[in-house]
């Protein structure tokens, strides 16, 4: 089945990571909708990204499914608690991405190697990598994009104070305390050119 290509002139389009970006993370992965808890602040930053014309699209690793901690369908439950929550204060979703392998099965697609961020620029014909961000909260988020040329912004939510207290980040990268406060940089940035 043939890629389906969006293009679309002069799209602002923002990556985000789940676990620790929108929603709070759990050590022991999250097994079910109950256990997807937002964010308040993420959920008023993608309302406010959806409002102001961004694409907002989600790229995640889920090797609780290859472990088998929880089905496809599971995860599609949450998501759409995710979709719901997120649609109720405004926002939406325009694409999820996710990786179902465990850390040991070496695939293309687990952060930090670039296999969902090369999707992703495909499926919306990203030309100029170097104009799109990746919110994430660890170093593979923010290595997956720095790889494809993109920027990586790490929020201090989530696993993000320890990523920044290990070091080793990408130079590029821009830090802020949370995803409320990368929309407002990004709506502020977008409203200027």
């Amino acid at each position: 089945m043939p890629i389906i290509r969006i293009r679309v002139e002069n799209m602002k389009l923002i990556i985000l990571d789940r676990d620790g970006v929108i929603n709070q993370e759990r050590e022991d992965f999250i097994k079910n909708p109950d256990e997807w808890i937002a964010f308040p602040e993420s959920l008023e930053a993608i309302a406010n990204l959806t409002q102001s014309g961004f694409k907002v699209v989600i790229c995640t690793n889920q090797s609780g499914l290859g472990r088998g901690l929880y089905t496809i369908e599971t995860l599609n439950n949450i998501h759409e608690k995710m979709l719901k929550v997120i649609k109720q204060a405004g926002g939406e979703i325009t694409a999820i991405f996710f990786c179902p392998h465990k850390p040991n099965e070496n695939c293309d697609c687990r952060k930090p190697k670039p296999g969902m961020i090369k999707e992703i620029f495909e499926r919306f014909s990203i030309d100029d990598p170097e104009t799109i961000m990746f919110v994430g909260d660890s170093l593979r988020d923010l290595e997956a994009i720095h790889n494809m040329g993109g920027i990586p912004v790490l929020v201090k939510t989530g696993n993000g104070k320890k990523t920044l207290a290990k070091g080793g980040i990408p130079k590029n990268t821009l830090i802020f305390d949370n995803l409320l406060a990368v929309s407002e940089y990004l709506i502020n940035k977008d409203s200027k050119e």
